[in-house]
């Protein structure tokens, strides 16, 4: 195998690599645990309340940023992912169904997706209605700067 075709077989690779590390973020459904787990691991819990099914601006949120690799790397060492999801035909359990209501009405949820940041006594340190604008970098500057809350 000739050197370039190894440098381009290692690109790919790493491209593999970053796609795969993409696709790793975990997203928890219970606040009660992600608290408990932020609270452990001294990060914050980063609240997307959305409608992943059926609300075009959630898709576009998941799709420009939160399954973006710079962002799930970010998380990985921050965050605590907690998807309070509202959708039409993925079937939810009726415990679920009513914890994220009463969480929605909790945080006073007009529309989706919006995204809240809480320390781990669940005290709201940031929040964005609607679609945020900026990719990766807006969103990890925007937790940066709460974390310092």
């Amino acid at each position: 195998m000739t050197m370039k075709k190894l440098i381009i077989l290692g690109i790919c690779a790493f491209g593999l690599l970053l796609q795969a590390k993409a696709e790793d973020a975990t997203w928890l459904t219970d606040m009660p645990k992600a608290l408990q787990e932020a609270q452990a691991e001294h990060k914050i819990v980063l609240a997307d309340f959305t409608g992943s099914d059926w609300c075009i601006w959630c898709k576009k949120l998941e799709k420009d940023t939160l399954s973006q690799p710079d962002f799930t790397n970010y998380a990985k060492k921050n965050l605590v992912l907690l998807r309070l999801d509202f959708p039409n035909q993925v079937p939810q359990s009726d415990e679920l169904k009513a914890a994220n209501a009463a969480l929605a009405s909790k945080y006073k949820i007009q529309g989706y997706p919006t995204l809240i940041a809480l320390k781990p006594d669940a005290t709201v340190v940031w929040r964005v209605d609607g679609y945020l604008e900026g990719g990766p970098k807006a969103l990890i500057d925007a937790l940066d700067t709460a974390k310092q809350k």
